[in-house]
């Protein structure tokens, strides 16, 4: 990061004049409230906590602002945070080291929407950009379980989601084009498409600050939320992949242990004590998935039809199981990223791994995905299941920290032309010849 002193009055009085007195502030309560995000999910960031507190928080409501608000951050030096809804886990959000947090959250509008394509502002929530597709016949390739998440936060922080079965992550041609600025005084927007569009999809916003997206779209499908229960988890576990790779393919599904079933929310369709399978499925695939979950003694709960319904199964998928088991135990539980069809094979074993080891699981392009829950000890206890994991063919992915593993060399190289002052997100970044954190990069 730069040499330079910060100037966070001169910032403060330059962003009054360029937003407006109601879109900056300096007051306390609003900079530790734009300083936070879910990173109490990790009991290892947790004990970290607070990690850092911004300095000045702005909320320009165009991608034109925040090119000049970004600009005016680099003349000052001061460090630059980006933020949409603060939903991110791992503390990707938290200004490290103080300075502005740039919440783009009121950036947010449909700007176009095409034949195969949308257009809209970094601070559009994912469930809008989904409406505005579906009132055009059309669907977006994928959201997050969190779909009130911003598009500029799934892009810079997210990776997959509701759509992934098919789609697989957003750095995988989600995004046609985007409009980005980089860390620069007379910063502006700059227009990208295709694969020079790709370096800045889940890198945090350290090469550069989505401000506008163009996302792919396909032709709208009629979904339906299917909700299945088993006397075992096992049992569930015995049609998951298979119910994945049924045509068309399912947008979503996902199972779990009575214990974690019972930690959601109560709904009929879901009955206490029993593994919980959910599915969101095309109408024309419910018939086949039905036969599935009777051949291996399961029973339909429910099928829902509508698009509150399928967001309601998008919502208890992914991170969000766990988050309610620890609501349910508060200060118990942690959770590793896992994948691999040992998963479902030898599902006893991985259990084993933690003490009072749980596992959500999700289907994933025929290689199930999960979180594996277990009971918080220390962090040494967290890292030395990576590898006892491994040898049992499972993929590891460490949650528990806010450094961008993904492309992380072509970043770093990158990023010397697009923030020669190292004033984006200062603290994610790892600079070169760090030592990898503990699980981070292995296969998810």
């Amino acid at each position: 990061m730069t040499d330079q002193t910060p100037d966070i009055d001169g910032l403060f009085s330059e962003l009054r004049d360029l937003l407006g007195d109601k879109a900056v502030t300096t007051e306390l309560r609003a900079r530790e409230k734009a300083s936070l995000d879910g990173a109490y999910l990790s009991p290892i960031l947790s004990e970290q906590l607070p990690l850092g507190l911004a300095d000045v928080v702005a909320f320009p409501t165009t991608a034109e602002q925040i090119a000049e608000t970004v600009g005016a951050a680099v003349r000052h030096h001061v460090p630059i945070t980006p933020r949409g809804k603060g939903t991110g886990n791992y503390g990707q959000g938290i200004p490290l080291h103080g300075g502005l947090v740039l919440d783009m959250s009121k950036a947010r509008g449909v700007v176009e929407v095409g034949d195969g394509f949308i257009t809209v502002e970094a601070g559009t929530p994912m469930v809008m950009i989904e409406q505005a597709a579906n009132a055009a016949g059309q669907q977006i390739l994928m959201y997050p379980s969190t779909a009130q998440s911003t598009i500029g936060g799934f892009l810079s922080g997210g990776s997959g989601g509701t759509g992934s079965i098919k789609h697989g992550s957003n750095h995988t041609g989600f995004a046609l084009a985007l409009d980005v600025v980089h860390a620069v005084p007379d910063a502006r927007l700059i227009h990208v498409e295709g694969e020079a569009a790709a370096p800045y999809v889940h890198t945090y916003g350290t090469l550069g600050i989505i401000a506008r997206a163009t996302l792919k779209l396909e032709p709208l499908q009629n979904w339906r939320g299917l909700y299945a229960s088993f006397d075992t988890f096992e049992a569930a576990l015995s049609v998951i992949r298979e119910i994945g790779e049924l045509e068309p393919t399912p947008r979503l599904v996902s199972a779990d242990l009575p214990v974690l079933a019972n930690a959601l929310p109560d709904d009929p369709a879901i009955p206490k004590d029993r593994a919980s399978l959910r599915a969101i499925i095309d109408a024309d695939a419910v018939e086949a998935a039905t036969a599935l979950i009777f051949g291996a003694g399961g029973r339909i709960e429910d099928v829902r039809e509508g698009p509150a319904a399928s967001m309601k199964i998008s919502m208890l998928s992914y991170n969000h199981p766990i988050e309610w088991l620890q609501k349910s135990d508060p200060g118990i539980y942690f959770h590793v990223e896992v994948s691999g069809d040992a998963l479902v094979e030898r599902i006893d074993e991985v259990h084993a791994v933690y003490n009072g080891g749980m596992l959500h699981i999700e289907a994933q392009h025929g290689r199930p995905i999960g979180m594996l829950a277990g009971i918080y000890e220390n962090r040494d206890q967290v890292y030395a299941g990576f590898d006892a994991l491994a040898a049992l063919g499972v993929g590891s992915h460490n949650p528990h920290h806010w450094e961008v593993d993904h492309e992380v060399e072509r970043t770093r190289r990158l990023a010397t032309e697009t923030d020669p002052e190292g004033l984006l997100n200062p603290g994610k970044l790892p600079p070169e010849g760090a030592v990898p954190v503990a699980g981070a990069g292995k296969v998810t």
